[in-house]
Order: structure tokens, then C-alpha cells, then sequence
């Protein structure tokens, strides 16, 4: 096992030794097998494989077993030119072959008709060219077995890339805009409760309407549930990303026991809650969904908080003139407002870096004032239309923003 761990050593020095020398035009291609200067051959009990290749590459050399089998992998190597019968098998070696197995990676494997050990695995380089030299000896039966496996490497046993859809491009106003409508709560959840109301089923309500008011002025629109049924916070997020949001619109109904709270308020996201009140929402809709039976606990590594860090230097600031617009929308409508109509809270729905989010509270089933206006047909028609007017207007800024950062 050391002396494979030497080869890949040696092989990872040849090749950045390699680069140091060599003009950037020699090394634009891939590196290619020459029949010429490569053979197997059998030295008495020892069988030597050599592979010229036009440039040096990374590589590494190991044994499997069932079947036995040399396996050498490369960083990569055009073996299309030449079939792997030009290379005639000789002492251990019973069969060859060889091509590319994955992006970016070639291998040839070379069936073995006796146990060996590899007693050496070396690339030698110079300008323009390079040859990988192995050398296997025999070795009994079970010794084989203890010495079969590829060793651990970062640069070879990374995870292949995950298959991505193109990024979703911010809206410049050249296509319909795309709006994920959360109604909070639902199901086994049903949020704040006022005697036979709650709030999961009385914001499904307005969503349907704001959903009408929207699709009429030409929008897509996205519900994070249709019914009454219970959807974690991370799916939420989950659903506008999926369906290529362009914001996300969180709608609820809360309650305030402690205090007098009334009037709709719009939060954007921050890392605190700006008031005493706030902090007691945003603790409850997490907790709401913690007893739903949905862990929170965050799994994001600090890379991944670095970077979401980075989209969100972007995408908060565009958060908060959402907020600010629906608030001024609704504001324009002559619709009761909280004193402190826009709040930045942690909620964590608005947690997305990289779709512009807000949640629209309408009102505090706690206050009686606004639980009348929230059952009123009339009352859920106007709100509607003027947060549909908010997103609007915040749309048309945002593209003609969207547009400037282009040219």
C-alpha cells in the first residue's frame, strides 16, 4: 500500500513539475496513448507495463479481485485513436482494455491470470511527452487479498457534480413574472385561533384572492398548498426554488396575547427581530412547526453560510423595497396598518438567499377590530388588490434595475 500511495505521490509530482516547464498550447489537449512507445512485457517472474503518453497526467494504480485485475485511472487520457488489441498481453496480464468511465477521468484495467502485488508504479516525464512504468510480481494467493482496493484520495473519490437545471436569471420584465403565494400554517397546524377561525384556513382564503388578483394582471402564480394541509417551512422555500420564483410572498393571521397589536405589517428578513413582539412571532412559527414534528436544526456548513451570505447581499436589500412597496401599497388603499407597518424579523420562510421574500401578517386574531375585517369579503377584495398592486410596482422597479446591471 506504500508503494502505491508513492505512486500516486510521484505521479501528482511529474505532472505539476511538468506544467512548470511546458507552454499552455502543449497542454490544451488531452493527453494521448502512444502504441509506439508503450508494451507489456514479461521479465522472468516480473511483468512491466509501460504506457507513453504525448503529456504527463495524473494517475494512480491499484488491484481489485473477483475477477483479479489491475486498475490504472488517469486525469485524462485519449485512448480513442487506438484499440486496446495493439498492446499485446503478456505475463500476468491476461486481457486489456481501456477508455473514458466518467467526465474528466479515463481508466485501463488489465485482467490478471495470477495474484500479484505492484511492486512499482512511476511516470517519467520530459518535454512534451511522458511514460507510466508499472512492475507486478507474483505473490501468493492470500496475500493478494490483503492488498487489493483503491486507496482514499481527494482528488479521486470526490463526489461526481449533481446535475443542475441553468440558474434561474433575476426578472428584467421580458418574461411573466413568477410568485410563490405561501399561505402559513395548515393541517395539524393550524396557527393562531379565534374561537371557530384560525389562521390557517382564513389566509388560505385571501391567498385564493390575491391569487385571482395577480393571475388577472398577468402573473404566474405558484400556491405553496391549495388546502388545508400541513407543509414544513423548508418546503416552502423549497417549492418557490423548484418553480423558479421570482419572490415569495408569506401570508399570515397571528395572535398576540401579551399586548395590543393591530393593522397588517410586512417583514423582510433580519438577523433580529426589531421589536419584543416580533421576536415572540418569529419564535412561534418556528415552534409551530417544531411540534408538526420538522427538525429546524440548521445543517448548513460554514462554506455553505459564506455563500449564502454572499447571494444575499444581493437579494436583501431587494427584500426590504419589497416590503417597503406592499407597505405603501396598502397604505394607498386607505387599509389599517400596525404602527409599525414594515419590520425586519427571522422568520425563517424568508430565509432563501436567492429569491426576494416578505410575509405579509393582515392582521392579529387577538384583536377584534381585525378579526372582522378579515372575514369580510369586501375588506380580503381590496387587501388583495393592493398587495397585488405592491408586487407590480415592486416588479417594475426591480426589472428596470435588473436591466441597468446588464448593460
Amino acid at each position: 500500500m506504500k508503494r502505491i500511495f508513492a505512486a500516486l505521490a510521484l505521479g501528482f509530482l511529474a505532472f505539476f513539475g511538468a506544467l512548470t516547464g511546458a507552454r499552455a498550447e502543449e497542454l490544451a489537449a488531452l493527453a494521448r496513448l502512444e502504441p509506439a512507445r508503450s508494451a507489456i512485457v514479461a521479465q522472468g517472474a516480473a511483468t512491466e507495463i509501460a504506457l507513453g503518453l504525448s503529456q504527463p497526467v495524473p494517475f494512480r494504480a491499484y488491484l481489485l479481485d473477483n475477477p483479479r485485475r489491475l486498475v490504472v485511472d488517469f486525469r485524462e487520457v485519449d485512448f480513442s485513436a487506438t484499440r486496446a488489441e495493439a498492446l499485446a498481453p503478456a505475463g500476468a496480464v491476461a486481457t486489456l482494455r481501456w477508455g473514458r468511465f466518467r467526465p474528466g477521468w479515463s481508466r485501463l484495467v488489465a485482467e490478471l491470470n495470477t495474484p500479484v502485488e505492484i511492486a512499482e508504479a512511476v511516470e517519467l516525464t520530459e518535454p512534451g511527452a511522458a511514460q507510466v512504468r508499472l512492475r507486478l510480481l507474483p505473490v501468493a494467493e492470500e496475500e493478494f487479498a490483503t492488498r487489493v482496493g483503491a486507496p482514499s484520495s481527494a482528488l479521486w473519490d470526490l463526489p461526481q457534480p449533481a446535475a443542475t437545471e441553468p440558474p434561474h436569471r433575476r426578472q428584467d420584465g421580458t418574461r411573466p413574472l413568477r410568485v410563490v403565494l405561501d399561505p402559513g400554517h395548515g393541517g395539524i397546524d393550524p396557527g393562531a385561533e379565534s374561537g371557530a377561525q384560525s389562521e390557517a384556513v382564513l389566509v388560505l382564503t385571501f391567498a385564493r384572492a390575491l391569487k385571482e388578483a395577480l393571475t388577472r394582471a398577468g402573473v404566474e402564480v405558484v400556491m405553496t398548498r391549495e388546502e388545508d394541509v400541513f407543509v414544513p417551512l423548508e418546503t416552502r422555500i423549497t417549492v418557490a426554488r423548484a418553480t423558479g420564483a421570482d419572490l415569495l410572498l408569506s401570508l399570515h393571521a397571528d395572535a398576540l396575547p401579551e399586548g395590543e397589536a393591530t393593522g397588517a405589517t410586512v417583514y423582510h428578513l433580519a438577523e433580529t427581530a426589531e421589536t419584543a413582539a416580533t421576536q415572540k412571532l418569529t419564535e412561534r412559527h418556528d415552534r409551530d412547526d417544531l411540534l408538526s414534528g420538522v427538525d429546524l436544526a440548521g445543517h448548513d456548513d460554514a462554506v455553505a453560510m459564506v455563500l449564502m451570505d454572499l447571494a444575499r447581499t444581493e437579494t436583501q436589500p431587494r427584500s426590504l423595497r419589497l416590503a417597503q412597496t406592499l407597505a405603501g401599497a396598502i397604505k394607498s388603499e386607505g387599509l389599517k396598518m400596525h404602527k409599525h407597518a414594515v419590520q425586519g424579523a427571522n422568520f425563517s420562510v424568508l430565509k432563501s438567499p436567492d429569491i426576494p421574500s416578505a410575509l405579509l401578517e393582515l392582521g392579529f386574531l387577538s384583536s377584534e377590530a381585525d378579526r372582522q375585517r378579515l372575514l369580510d369579503d369586501a375588506w380580503r377584495a381590496r387587501m388583495a388588490q393592493a398587495a397585488a398592486q405592491g408586487v407590480m410596482t415592486w416588479a417594475q422597479a426591480d426589472a428596470a434595475e435588473a436591466r441597468l446591471l446588464r448593460q
